[in-house]
């Protein structure tokens, strides 16, 4: 092989490799950007009071927070957190990022009910999440005991 043969061969590989990399980053940059509009707009609820099957700025459940956040960056989830759980991957604990859903499923006295939020933290063992709480309206809580004893699953929607 001559001198400009591995000029040339070196040069292919090195643009090749370039181009390569930037694809991959583009779709890991595409993909933030959807993440972070999703947990924001989950966030811009955040004092916003609870409201069983509220869908506004006015009072919001749970599910309807979930579904809205999605809307936003164009996926469609169904109406209640039952029903949305259905949806995506699931993902444990370990693996859990921002965006991911978190669902619960709570009983009490013979009654059970789904509950949802949306995680917008997770380093170093904390997850933090935004959800709709029947008594203190949208909130970012710590993934803390009581939370950890009724999680049903993770799930991972956006790809």
């Amino acid at each position: 092989m001559n001198q400009n043969t591995l000029i040339i061969l070196s040069f292919l590989t090195f643009f090749l490799a370039v181009v390569s990399d930037h694809e991959v980053l583009g779709q890991g940059r595409k993909k933030q950007n959807k993440i972070t509009r999703a947990t924001s707009h989950a966030k811009s609820f955040i004092g916003t009071p609870y409201r069983y099957g509220g869908n506004s700025i006015d009072g919001i459940d749970c599910s309807s927070l979930i579904q809205q956040s999605y809307a936003k960056i164009g996926i469609k989830l169904p109406r209640t957190a039952q029903e949305q759980a259905k949806v995506g991957n699931k993902k444990g604990k370990s693996s859990v990022r921002p965006g991911d859903i978190v669902y619960f499923e709570f009983k009490q006295k013979r009654e059970k009910w789904w509950h949802t939020g949306m995680v917008t933290y997770a380093e170093k063992g904390t997850i933090k999440f935004v959800h709709a709480s029947s008594s203190r309206g949208v909130v970012e809580d710590t993934y803390n005991d009581y939370y950890k004893k009724n999680t049903k699953y993770f799930r991972r929607v956006i790809k």
